[in-house]
């Protein structure tokens, strides 16, 4: 008897802990933890326009609605198939566009929040971005001498995750040479000429700087000597890894860590030309850009971006197209010197940046004009993300 006793002892010590981790809202996945959490636990849930972030969905379900509904959604990995989003997605349709109550509704109906936090620490970095304005024209000249290459067409993209269920999220690029794939030219053989006299300009700006900033924000608009503007967007990039220079630059002397932003960096760079060029080259990663032929800005989940709605983020971590209320602040545009103004907002998942990595880690579209200029030239705030995720998906198979 006393045998028995002490074998179901033994068994209570070994199971119950398993039996109540499986009872457990918290759930460890690809370096974060996601816990499920009421509404009520968001900050400022309830003083959003949340009509504004159905909104943003509603374009992405554009392009969930035809994807296959056992396919998995593309991104983190929790978020599961696409079956899960589908329902929302026919559901939204069906919601008032202009009534926020009704819009807030339906996002409390159909998704469940989750605290997002890495290694017990829920705060990151979150950062903006905007699309900028550049002079050009379509031809070059002695003013327009600056080219906007076209993707080449042998740059091979690798969507590493398919070789590797562990390396989803992670792409690599370059050139086939014989049998085998070897790096493309970088920043600064681009910049030396490795991609002239190959007809890949899109078109001819003047100002390298700004081409150094347009290649940050993905997108942008030209404008024409005659006053007509055209839109380029992201088409691929060299799969050299992004760099940042202004961690180069306070390093170096240049700029002192507490003055870091886009803004000092590029006024540095107006100041100092004779050292541009090596500072910009310090960067090997390089984008190239294609015409499009509507004013939208579309991101990497292939759809077109919402100011202020639309947030890039790190693929490895979150899925594209879901839901997450951001909880942080941003500059004030009026003036620098003036207190970081709160920003509790419903966004999409989007886009994602060459620069936008790690788990708890954003960037804010912001849109055009010199109010979304100038709060993404400076934005790069502390803050907090919850990510919202449909009812009926188990996040314990998420990864199957």
């Amino acid at each position: 008897m006393n045998g028995i006793r002490t074998t179901f002892i033994v068994l209570i010590l070994f199971v119950l802990p398993i039996f109540l981790a499986l009872l457990s809202p918290t759930l460890s996945m690809a370096g974060l933890n996601f816990k499920r959490v009421p509404y009520a636990e968001l900050p400022f849930w309830g003083n959003d326009d949340h009509q504004l972030a159905l909104k943003a969905y509603l374009i992405s379900c554009g392009k969930i609605l035809k994807f296959k509904p056992e396919r998995r959604m593309p991104g983190g990995a929790v978020g599961g198939r696409a079956a899960a989003w589908q329902a929302s997605c026919r559901a939204a349709l069906t919601v008032n566009i202009s009534d926020s109550r009704e819009a807030r509704e339906f996002f409390e109906r159909f998704f469940q929040p989750h605290a997002v936090t890495a290694a017990n620490e829920n705060t990151g970095i979150f950062t903006g971005y905007y699309e900028p304005l550049l002079m050009g024209d379509t031809k070059p000249s002695a003013r327009f001498n600056v080219p906007l290459y076209a993707r080449p067409s042998d740059l091979i993209s690798v969507d590493l995750g398919r070789f590797r269920p562990s390396m989803k999220g992670e792409r690599i690029a370059g050139r086939v040479e014989g049998t085998k794939l070897i790096p493309f030219a970088d920043r600064k053989a681009i910049d030396n000429g490795a991609l002239a006299d190959r007809a890949l300009e899109v078109l001819w700006v003047d100002d390298a700087v700004m081409v150094f900033s347009l290649q940050i924000q993905g997108s942008g608009r030209v404008e024409l000597p005659d006053g007509k503007q055209l839109r380029v967007g992201y088409a691929g990039q060299n799969g050299h890894q992004y760099v940042a220079i202004g961690r180069r630059m306070v390093a170096e002397g240049y700029i002192d860590q507490a003055d870091i932003s886009m803004h000092s960096i590029r006024a540095w760079l107006y100041d100092n030309p004779d050292e541009a060029s090596r500072i910009m080259q310090m960067n090997p990663s390089y984008v190239f850009f294609r015409h499009i032929d509507d004013m939208a800005t579309y991101g990497a989940a292939g759809v077109a971006l919402t100011a202020r709605r639309s947030l890039a983020v790190d693929p490895k971590y979150i899925p594209y197209h879901a839901p997450i209320w951001l909880s942080s602040s941003h500059p004030n545009p009026a003036s620098r010197s003036a207190e970081p103004i709160p920003l509790a907002k419903l966004m999409v998942a989007q886009d994602r940046g060459g620069a936008i990595k790690g788990e708890i880690r954003g960037d804010v579209f912001w849109g055009f004009g010199p109010e979304a200029k100038e709060i993404a030239g400076r934005m790069a705030n502390k803050g907090s993300y919850f990510l919202l995720l449909p009812k009926e998906i188990n996040l314990d198979e998420a990864n199957r």
